[in-house]
């Protein structure tokens, strides 16, 4: 299996190497075939995801697919720039030189998609990947099986396939392709995996990116509309059942904003499922029977009480909502990300004492405060540390592709999304043209022995880290005439002493 594994590898670095998916034409070409991927066979993938998540076609038009598209518009939007080499400010002694960072692929990468959003956490990367100008190889999630051989079938027919492949499989097909050698890895899924992920790449000192979750608190105070900020917050949890990385995770309140929501969550429900939880097609399900027992142990393991919800079809894979009150900091749910349809709550007094309950432990993905108050705002946004801080909104702050979106510490390392994505896949490469003429070596004249106290003293005012003027063409003869007469002094002083003055 390792062998084989590494001819795919070999046969897409050959791809790489011969040099097309540098070419601005090649990667607009793989971009636009995708969109087309995604346009022609969205009957397809939304069913894929139904029986995969029992996703509703909202769900998984606007969490997943057009999402993607939306990335992929965004690129096409914005390749040009990102493509260009970037100016680096010049020195005293580079004025005559051409400095500048260019943007080059890194070569093979390997994406590792996740299970709750199978297209949007696998084909997001892509994106990023082709914008770059990488070749790829796709490891979409078998836990959603139908999204992932839909992956497998399709991308082939669209995209360049010497230099995009798909493999399916699980963790011993993920394990080998990890002994591989890559030139970059995005991997999205738990913080465990995530470690083990970048163990592996250590061999290779391969670039990684981890995408991984973690427990996103949200701490609402008594300043907010209740009736707004229930409806935003429920949301957030109903989503995909709350197998979301960046779902509210717990929440902290006082009692009295506890009660005032839960007052509101209740008829928020009747509201949105008339007919209930389990018969709606908006409500999705439990991926597996597994990630299922794993909730129901969270749940009967706390101390808290159920204050709300937990209706339950081990059958179906039903779950609905569970809201906790009076739950322990000490409950295994308060140690391990939920990911599921509950909600426990733990009392807090005051806004500060919400930020020493989260920075005591590690560092969310995302972190949700609902306050009008300035004061508490500007606490949260410099007295705490996340992956991205949303303020009177929940989930929304992943489409805004100028957001760069990633974890930090246990929440992972890297970003993507937008201009974030081309960078991520980049390596910015420091280029340095140097004049040849005798002015260039004139003024660079003073570094060669034999070493003299002048010549010491002439390349400190050279080398001098000074901001340049930057009014035009004066500014420029200014600089120039700054290293100019440095020149000359160490010329003067040069003369002087080979004659002995």
């Amino acid at each position: 299996m390792g062998s084989d594994y590494k001819a795919v590898v070999e046969s897409v670095r050959r791809a790489f190497n011969s040099g097309k998916t540098r070419e601005k034409s090649w990667r607009i070409e793989q971009l636009e075939a995708l969109n087309r991927l995604l346009i022609e066979n969205e009957i397809l993938l939304c069913d894929a995801l139904y029986r995969d998540l029992h996703k509703s076609r909202m769900e998984s038009m606007g969490s997943e697919l057009d999402f993607v598209k939306n990335d992929i518009i965004g690129a096409l939007r914005d390749l040009d720039e990102w493509m260009l080499p970037k100016p680096a400010r010049k020195t005293v002694p580079t004025l005559l030189d051409s400095l500048m960072v260019v943007p080059e692929p890194y070569g093979v990468v390997l994406v590792i998609g996740a299970w709750n959003y199978p297209i949007n956490l696998t084909l997001a990367p892509l994106v990023g990947a082709i914008s770059a100008g990488n070749t790829a190889i796709l490891k979409p999630s078998e836990i959603s099986p139908h999204t992932a051989r839909a992956i497998e079938q399709l991308i082939p027919k669209y995209l360049d396939s010497e230099c995009i492949k798909v493999i399916y499989g699980g963790i011993p097909e993920t394990t080998s392709l990890l002994k591989q050698r890559f030139d970059y890895v995005f991997y999205t899924g738990s913080t465990a995996v995530g470690k083990i992920v970048r163990q592996s790449t250590n061999q290779f000192l391969t670039p990684c990116t981890l995408e991984l979750g973690g427990k996103s608190p949200v701490y609402v105070d008594s300043t907010v509309d209740i009736k707004t900020t229930a409806k935003r917050l429920l949301w957030g949890k109903i989503v995909n059942v709350g197998q979301t990385c960046i779902a509210p995770d717990y929440l902290l309140c006082s009692k009295d904003v506890e009660k005032q929501l839960i007052a509101e969550f209740k008829p928020l429900l009747a509201k949105w499922f008339p007919k209930g939880l389990k018969a709606s097609p908006d409500y999705g399900r439990i991926v597996t029977k597994n990630h299922f027992e794993r909730l129901n142990k969270l749940v009967k393991s706390s101390s808290g009480k159920l204050a709300l919800g937990g209706e339950q079809d081990a059958a179906e894979l039903f779950m609905g909502i569970s809201v906790l009150t009076d739950v322990s900091p000490k409950d295994t749910i308060m140690q391990e990300e939920i990911f599921g349809p509950i909600l426990p709550i733990v009392n807090v007094n005051s806004a500060q004492e919400a930020v020493d309950f989260i920075n005591e432990r590690e560092k969310p993905l995302s972190l949700y405060l609902y306050s009008n108050d300035k004061k508490v705002q500007e606490l949260f946004i410099s007295r705490t540390s996340s992956g991205g801080l949303t303020i009177n909104e929940c989930l929304l702050q992943l489409s805004i592709e100028s957001l760069p979106f990633g974890g930090v510490g246990n929440s992972g390392m890297g970003a993507y999304h937008g201009t974030a994505s081309f960078e991520t896949f980049s390596h910015n490469k420091s280029v340095l043209i140097r004049d040849l003429g005798w002015l260039s070596e004139t003024l660079g004249s003073v570094r060669y022995p034999p070493y003299t106290s002048r010549n010491e003293t002439v390349m400190k005012m050279l080398l001098k880290n000074r901001k340049l003027p930057s009014f035009g063409v004066l500014g420029y003869v200014g600089s120039f005439a700054l290293g100019a007469l440095a020149t000359t002094w160490g010329m003067v002083s040069s003369f002087k002493d080979m004659w002995g003055a």
